[in-house]
């Protein structure tokens, strides 16, 4: 068995907390890949290194001393290295780094060292050997991850071997160092998983898995034990903090579990995910996996008689959105009407301009908007084996004064998302968890 792990800047903000990584790692013989971040924050008023980096560039563009803001730097990987009583020499790299910032580094060069220097420290830590994602991680011109070429090289360069590699960044054709957007790490893992056909793809952090609502919203909300891919995808895209975007993909590709895990609390199981569960694996009182949602939507709707024997016409009304680069985030429609709902940011500078394009072009009976809406959804693979799910969340939400102003579902019925005024979002989610999760 093989097992990849990621671990977070919690996880290597300072020498306690590389401590925690070596006992997770050493307890399992098949955890032998490890990803890492940057150093993160050791307090709440603390600096994460990778903040710390894009500042010391932007000192550089405007000519102003990024002195102090290195020796920071510098600092707190020395100490690290002290605290562990470790013998890698940083004293020269970080000579030679300083040396390349003062004759010109690109700014995703010098970001990605704070990775670079976090893992020299870890493999040095774990008696691992440290592999450069320079190596083998490889980008497209058009800055896209070549997954063919990215794999290959992993596959050699790894074979066998218990490492240690940093996360965030790789290279362009020409060897420049590219590197993801932030939380980019958790990508480096998966891709780094999926490469090698590991069995499960650990990724370390400061949680213990996700939760079934917004703590800030519900209270000691329920951690989910056991999601689906497909449900992480719906509660991400609704609102959901969960993983960096691209981090699902690889793993999902290859079939590979992905398991979130607190470093702080290693004999946590987190939250396990994965494309599919056996029936008995989940609880058979629970069909609602999780909650989340979103507020400051709005809804666009049109009515037209005879609209749906009228050929193309959502797709006329779709390039109208188009033309303003607006996008549908869904798309409740009847037999004569159909809604837009769209993010009140996005189509706001251009409410007017559209509603009189829609106007012309599609000659609607009523058109009209809605604002101040907020989106929540509940989320549950279960849901289309009980019967009535639909019904009750409706009734729930009636009964407790909430109105609600649009439903939709798809036809997998892996959600129901409903349409409520802003005042109404918090209510609705803390609702919907007391009525069908405590």
């Amino acid at each position: 068995m093989l097992k990849v792990l990621k671990f977070g800047g919690s996880s290597m903000a300072d020498a306690v907390q590389f401590a925690k990584v070596k006992a997770i790692v050493e307890a399992d013989p098949a955890r032998r890949v490890v990803v890492v971040s940057a150093a993160g924050k050791r307090c709440k008023d603390d600096h994460k290194i990778t903040d710390l980096l894009y500042l010391c560039h932007a000192h550089i563009q405007y000519g102003v001393s990024c002195d102090g803001i290195f020796d920071m730097i510098r600092q707190r990987y020395l100490d690290i290295r002290n605290d562990l009583g470790l013998a890698t020499d940083l004293e020269s790299e970080f000579a030679a780094l300083r040396k390349k910032m003062d004759t010109g580094i690109s700014k995703e060069e010098l970001v990605s060292r704070g990775e670079y220097f976090a893992a020299r420290l870890m493999a040095d830590y774990l008696g691992f050997d440290f592999l450069d994602a320079e190596l083998w991680l490889k980008f497209k011109l058009d800055g896209t991850v070549d997954q063919e070429a990215t794999y290959e090289a992993l596959q050699r360069a790894a074979s066998g071997r218990c490492v240690v590699i940093p996360g965030f960044y790789g290279t362009m054709p020409d060897g420049t160092i590219k590197t993801f957007t932030r939380g980019g790490s958790d990508i480096t893992g998966a891709l780094a998983a999926a490469a090698l056909d590991a069995d499960i793809y650990e990724n370390w952090t400061d949680v213990s898995g996700f939760l079934m609502a917004d703590p800030k919203i519900v209270q000691d909300p329920q951690p989910i034990e056991r999601i689906t891919y497909a449900e992480l995808r719906e509660l991400s895209y609704i609102g959901a903090q969960v993983l960096h975007e691209g981090t699902i993909f690889p793993v999902r590709e290859k079939n590979i579990a992905l398991n979130i895990r607190n470093t702080n609390q290693p004999d946590h199981p987190g939250t396990m995910i994965r494309e599919a569960f056996d029936e008995q694996e989940v609880p058979d009182n629970r069909f609602i996996t999780g909650i989340a949602g979103r507020k400051n939507f709005s809804v666009i709707s049109l009515t037209k008689s005879g609209m749906s024997s009228e050929v193309g016409i959502l797709r006329r009304i779709l390039e109208l959105l188009e033309k303003y680069n607006v996008s549908v985030e869904y798309l409740p429609s009847g037999i004569d009407c159909v809604s837009l709902v769209v993010a009140t940011d996005k189509v706001a500078p251009c409410i007017y301009q559209l509603m009189g394009d829609l106007q012309k072009e599609i000659k609607p009976d009523k058109l009209h908007v809605i604002d101040n809406i907020a989106i929540v959804a509940a989320v549950g693979r279960k849901m289309a084996f009980k019967p009535g799910s639909s019904g009750k969340i409706f009734a729930r939400l009636g009964e407790n004064g909430i109105n609600i102003r649009m439903i939709t579902q798809g036809p997998e019925e892996l959600n129901v998302i409903v349409g409520v005024d802003n005042k109404d979002f918090a209510n609705t989610i803390r609702v919907l968890y007391d009525s069908f999760v405590k």
